[in-house]
């Protein structure tokens, strides 16, 4: 059997003349009197490579041209997967791969979804484990796994430790209540014909205590920053929120670094750092996919990241930032929700900030205290924490972080006046005794970042199979 190379290695490698054999997908087909003509790709690089196949002619009883089995490569549909082999010649647009023999590995039928049409976004939700086959899709999910990758190796140049912080949980780190309970605990019923689970005694359940699917690796983060220094996590984290909008999901990644010795100001500093790291990696990484995407969104992808990666990402307080919005209102702005010190930022608002006033990102800091997390650090003025929020043009927030509060006393207090139990978090406040530290992080969410770099507008479609309620197919 011949040795099978990808598409990415012809295209990179070889030369005309070259004798190749390929395996891959049909993604069109089109066919004349005595040649064809196969659009081909096999996933290891955006682009596709043309199959040219022709007839035997004979000619002086001499048989000429290509393919023994003309009449049965005509035949073959969209979608069907084949192995290739023959010689690159030189296309019109660019390499082409002339056939002298086609084998069909599996076929597909001609009732196949994916015809080579405009499908609405809709529609590929709904056939979500055939949507990577599109172009739209090789697209999106090649600029996720080029960002993975950028992330990884920014914070392996850094020094940084690469952390797995637990999936399941005994700890709410937000606070909000809105996480998946884990539990072995059996059904019951409520005489009416729906289950629920049990409720009460969790001394009876596997873990001996009442336990939940992680909303962040924060918390666990933070007692290996103060082993190590510098450590990042990089996985799956779950919100149990009743949200059906274009920006959340009830699984997504989350991407949180936690530094030691490090203040809210120099937080800035490596968020500026890191988001510009990705972009220009990106940016030299994924060219073809970002102008396919620059194409199918009609506006360019590319520019957007290159103006954001060159300005200077402004910094302003939250209070500033409602005194810029409020002045806003009485020059004749409309906001659906009124700007209002001491309350979070709506939608509209950060996109004001971010396109019209700034016209470029933006980190919010010095947040009310009264809307923010219990371990963020309590300013002197006694109102705000050292919270910040990076907002970015056409994406809104992309990432959420703080200074973290080192002192004991000061964390006690917060927490008993949030009704956090100290008992749930007693280690975590062992980290203000035992050899804390000032110290900061933040969070981003992958799927954020991915909308932000392909200009998709909707996190069901950068995200392989989205949960969201009532939704969890695939």
């Amino acid at each position: 059997m011949e040795k099978v190379v990808s598409v990415k290695e012809i295209l990179s490698v070889y030369k005309v003349g070259d004798k190749v054999c390929a395996s891959g997908w049909i993604r069109n087909h089109r066919k004349q009197n005595v040649i064809g003509f196969i659009d081909f790709f096999d996933g290891s690089v955006f682009e596709s490579i043309q199959i040219v196949y022709d007839k035997d002619v004979k000619m002086d009883d001499i048989i000429k041209g290509g393919l023994k089995n003309f009449e049965a490569v005509e035949k073959l549909h969209i979608g069907s997967a084949i192995t290739v082999s023959g010689e690159i010649v030189q296309g019109r647009n660019g390499l082409e791969i002339q056939a002298k023999e086609v084998v069909l590995e599996g076929d597909c039928p001609e009732d196949y979804p994916l015809q080579p049409k405009k499908h609405t976004l809709e529609f590929l939700r709904e056939i979500a484990y055939l949507r990577p086959r599109t172009r739209l899709f090789q697209a999106v999910f090649r600029v996720r796994s080029e960002a993975s990758f950028a992330i990884h190796e920014y914070f392996k140049k850094r020094g940084y430790l690469y952390l797995h912080s637990p999936i399941i949980t005994a700890n709410d780190c937000e606070g909000a209540g809105n996480a998946f309970t884990v539990t072995t605990l059996d059904a019951i019923s409520d005489g009416k014909g729906c289950m629920a689970m049990q409720k009460g005694d969790h001394s009876k359940d596997f873990f001996g205590k009442k336990t939940a699917l992680t909303v962040s690796g924060q918390l666990e983060g933070e007692t290996f920053a103060m082993a190590f220094g510098k450590i990042y996590t990089f996985g799956p984290t779950f919100r149990a929120e009743n949200s059906n909008t274009k920006t959340h999901v009830a699984e997504f990644w989350m991407i949180e670094p936690e530094i030691a010795f490090c203040d809210l100001s120099q937080l800035m500093d490596i968020e500026e750092d890191f988001l510009k790291y990705l972009m220009n990696y990106i940016l030299e990484n994924c060219k073809s996919e970002l102008t396919f995407l620059s194409q199918y969104n009609g506006f360019d992808v590319a520019e957007r990241l290159v103006k954001t990666a060159k300005a200077k990402i402004a910094r302003v307080t939250h209070k500033d930032a409602i005194d810029i919005l409020i002045n806003a209102v009485k020059k004749g702005v409309k906001f659906q929700f009124e700007p209002k010190h001491g309350e979070d930022l709506a939608r509209e608002h950060e996109k004001y900030l971010t396109d019209t006033h700034f016209g470029s990102p933006v980190f919010v800091y010095n947040w009310p205290k009264d809307i923010k997390a219990f371990y963020m650090y309590c300013n002197d003025d006694g109102k705000t924490v050292g919270a910040v929020d990076l907002l970015v043009p056409g994406a809104g927030e992309l990432m959420g972080g703080s200074q973290r509060e080192t002192r004991f006393d000061v964390l006690t207090k917060r927490m008993k006046d949030m009704d956090i139990p100290e008992e749930d978090l007693h280690w975590y406040l062992n980290l203000r005794k035992f050899g804390g530290c000032t110290h900061a992080g933040f969070g981003m969410g992958f799927e954020r970042l991915i909308m932000f770099l392909t200009g998709m507008e909707n996190i069901r479609d950068v995200i392989p199979y989205a949960r969201t309620p009532k939704n969890c197919e695939f």
